[in-house]
């Protein structure tokens, strides 16, 4: 684990440079390319503001700051229903700055109709999550299994839906088919579905924080791989860039204006270095 990189001198020019985690920076082992890691590094000692925007809970987020050695004034998890803010007197560094939230009991039992062998997690605003049997591939730290009517009547910053019983191609016609309102939703890799409150997303999320941070929306970047950074992509390139990982789904890459190669080959790298 790498200590936090002094924070550099503001750059002329700073980007805001918002980077999603997984099939971005995180192989799909949980390993980090040295030349992505030492391109973060780089822009960062070139005075960018470099984040992360990722449907990741801030328990899962937060190892990977330290990995990189980052520390940004703001990190977006839960694909924008949190934003966190550096507090180094805080004990993780961090004190939520934002949340979002929502009552799921309507969408889980809509969904439970279609998916009754569905498995579902729930998380709440202090990051703890509630989850039904077989959800043994996430990781369960700080989590606790309970029965699928115990998710019901809380308030949640997320929920994800998991089918194993299901490919990619035939789960994407089942939830159009939900027919989903009063949330946002985004469809993984495999048969998972990601929720957040209704017309929350990373771009409503990094909008907050640029205004914060006051960079202008032409010096914004984002770069991802999956279907969650779509929104992001269109926030970014109403002025800015909007770079998709070259192993993303057709209707990821048709969404951002810029393709770079595929994280087996660290085009996260290749972005990151062509800013000033």
């Amino acid at each position: 684990m790498s200590e936090r990189m002094p924070r550099a001198h503001a750059a002329p020019e700073p980007w805001l440079v918002a980077l999603d985690v997984d099939g971005t920076i995180l192989h799909e082992d949980e390993t980090i390319d040295e030349r992505v890691a030492e391109a973060v590094t780089s822009a960062v000692t070139r005075g960018h503001e470099v984040t992360l925007a990722t449907g990741r809970s801030w328990a899962t987020t937060g190892p990977v700051l330290e990995r990189l050695g980052l520390a940004p004034e703001y990190v977006v998890c839960a694909n924008g229903a949190i934003t966190m803010q550096r507090d180094d007197a805080a004990s993780e560094g961090y004190v939520r700055a934002h949340v979002e939230t929502f009552d799921p009991t309507a969408v889980l039992e809509r969904i439970r109709t279609h998916l009754p062998s569905g498995r579902f997690m729930v998380e709440v605003p202090d990051g703890f999550r509630f989850y039904t049997e077989g959800m043994s591939d996430w990781n369960l730290d700080n989590a606790q299994q309970v029965t699928f009517e115990e998710l019901l009547d809380r308030r949640a910053t997320r929920v994800v839906v998991i089918s194993p019983d299901h490919e990619l191609e035939e789960f994407l016609r089942l939830v159009d088919d939900m027919g989903l309102h009063q949330v946002s939703y985004s469809i993984g890799w495999t048969a998972w579905l990601d929720i957040a409150p209704d017309g929350v997303s990373k771009a409503t999320a990094l909008e907050r924080v640029r205004g914060w941070l006051d960079v202008p929306l032409d010096r914004v970047i984002a770069v991802g791989d999956g279907r969650n950074d779509i929104e992001m992509f269109t926030w970014a390139s109403a002025a800015g860039r909007a770079v998709a990982m070259g192993q993303a789904p057709d209707e990821v890459r048709a969404a951002a204006d810029e393709v770079t190669a595929d994280i087996h080959h660290a085009g996260l790298a290749a972005v990151l270095d062509s800013l000033p």
